[in-house]
């Protein structure tokens, strides 16, 4: 199988080769990219050292089972469709594709039929979009989703390095606000991308688009707010969800005990420290909401694993076994 990696040398990039070594796939050749600032550095796969490459107009013009892009939205707009043309499969980790009607946002657990017979783009969803839609795809098979809030803890590691950079020499004593709005040591920010003329912010839009997207309900009610707090590694969530039918909390526990890709806690909860090297969706904190219709819970996430790499590599798994490869 061979594979390249475009954004090899970034926080994400970083963690795709991370996650490939981990997933115990037959790679026969890996080539990494990135900018010409990069070039030259030199990482590991499978303790074997590997010489980033430049990436040109004519990187991907050869053949790969698979890329993958963590290079942000430019980047994957212009050389994402070059690769597509002769490459089989390539999984794109911003938001430049998600919301194109023709191409794919694919949480493998939920929605990977969709990578059934299919080559070309598909898009990896929002860090926070995806550990929440984990457990909440359970609940709607079993209730029948209708309406979704949610508001995010979101740590600055989802700002890319810069955003560990930026908390760091805060908690050094600058007061350089650095890549955000406001400061972010010993202090919240509820905003996370620009704000839109509907009142929310880009990434909460992101949420509400996706969510829907993904579970295929474009009626569903969302509202998100999403707010970047002082963790390093590790979104939470606080999440409210109202269903069709009737809720039953011991039929909910035991979808949730038993689905891949969750880990659930009946009487404790999980914090981002907790987290370690994890690639799972921690749910917990499990209740009734407002009344018999409704739930709410708890939602942690390793968001540069789950939220990120581990998903792309997820999605490539998952395409390489509905086509043969594995």
């Amino acid at each position: 199988m061979k594979v390249a990696i475009v954004g090899a040398t970034g926080e994400v990039g970083r963690m795709m080769i991370t996650c490939l070594e981990e997933s115990n796939l037959k790679v026969s050749e890996l080539d990494l990219f990135a900018s010409y600032r990069s070039a030259g550095t030199i990482l590991y796969y499978t303790d074997q050292p590997l010489t980033v490459q430049e990436l040109k107009e004519d990187s991907l013009l050869t053949h790969y089972d698979y890329v993958l892009f963590s290079a942000g939205a430019g980047v994957a707009k212009n050389y994402a469709p070059i690769a597509a043309q002769t490459s089989e499969l390539v999984i794109d980790n911003s938001s430049g594709f998600r919301q194109e009607s023709d191409i794919p946002l694919v949480v493998p657990q939920v929605n990977g039929e969709l990578l059934i017979g299919y080559n070309g783009i598909v898009a990896n969803p929002n860090c926070s979009t995806i550990q929440i839609i984990l457990p909440l795809a359970v609940l709607d098979k079993l209730f029948n989703l209708n309406k979704l809030i949610v508001s995010t803890y979101q740590s600055v590691s989802g700002s890319g390095h810069q955003g560990i950079e930026t908390l760091m020499k805060q908690r050094k004593g600058t007061t350089d606000k650095g890549i955000y709005p406001q400061i972010i040591d010993l202090n919240v920010i509820p905003q996370i991308g620009g704000f839109l003329d509907s009142g929310y912010c880009q990434e909460e839009e992101k949420m509400h688009f996706e969510s829907r997207k993904i579970l295929s309900k474009w009626d569903l009610a969302v509202c998100a707010t999403t707010v970047r707090v002082p963790v390093v590694y590790g979104h939470s969530a606080s999440v409210y969800a109202e269903f069709e039918d009737a809720v039953d909390i011991k039929a909910a526990e035991t979808a949730l005990q038993n689905a891949p890709g969750i880990v659930y806690y009946p009487n404790t909860y999980m914090t981002p420290l907790d987290l370690g090297s994890s690639n799972d969706s921690h749910t917990c904190r499990l209740r009734l909401g407002t009344d018999d219709k409704s739930l709410a819970f708890w939602n942690v996430g390793h968001n540069v694993r789950l939220g990120a790499a581990a998903n792309a590599v997820e999605i490539l798994k998952t395409h390489a076994k509905y086509s043969g490869k594995l």
